[in-house]
């Protein structure tokens, strides 16, 4: 899996590159090779087609903060249009405890949100020559570890979720080369697979529903 979502982005940022290669971050505004942070709220929920909450209270959903790097390029493709691909890694502190007396469910079971891959691209317009508003779309693979037992034995696992996101942002740049930004962004997960430790045969793919709410602030280099 890392292999393939490793070729994907290299290919994604070659291709976008090459009709641009000569241009530099100082001949057009938000333009060229970056690199930068993010760090925010991250709010992970069952999907409204996997309710289960229909008898007792149970608690749907997680919480924490999220916090990774990213790498992009982005060209002119007019005067105030751009044009880019990313790609992030990402981890997060939301996850949930197992507790028989407050029994809790996430669709997922009782989980910790592991790390997060995310590879598209985004469009965005130059509204000064120190800010850009964008939209952004790509593929997103989230993973999680997992910890089940029935009292006596106790499993360990990772579960690898796939799905898409979408999001919308304003960055602002800092002096020639620095910048700081905002972000808001949207996930949709529909397949998973369980990777099991030991000898325990790994599960096949199956359908789920949950989605994802992210506000993160950004930062970073251009060159």
């Amino acid at each position: 899996m890392n292999t393939k979502i490793a070729s994907l982005v290299a290919a994604s940022i070659a291709a976008l590159a090459t009709p641009a290669m000569a241009q530099s971050a100082g001949d057009a505004p938000f333009t060229g090779v970056r690199v930068g942070a993010e760090v925010g709220y991250d709010h992970i929920r069952s999907g409204s087609t996997e309710d289960v909450d229909n008898t007792r209270d149970l608690k749907q959903s997680v919480d924490g903060v999220t916090y990774g790097g990213l790498v992009g390029y982005d060209f002119a493709a007019g005067d105030n249009l751009r044009l880019g691909a990313e790609a992030s890694y990402s981890g997060s502190s939301a996850g949930t405890d197992y507790n028989n007396d407050n029994p809790t469910v996430f669709n997922l079971g009782n989980v910790k949100a592991d790390r997060d891959i995310y590879v598209g691209g985004r469009i965005g317009y130059v509204t000064s020559p120190s800010t850009m508003v964008y939209l952004k779309g790509g593929y997103t693979n989230q993973r999680y570890s997992l910890t089940g037992t029935d009292g006596t034995t106790t499993l360990d696992g990772k579960l690898d979720t796939d799905g898409w996101r979408a999001g919308a942002g304003a960055e602002f740049a800092v002096g020639r080369n620095a910048y700081i930004g905002a972000e808001y962004r949207y996930s949709k997960y529909s397949k998973g697979e369980v990777d099991f430790e030991g000898t325990t045969p790994d599960g096949s793919r199956f359908n789920l529903d949950t989605d994802r709410h992210q506000v993160v602030a950004t930062a970073g280099l251009r060159f």
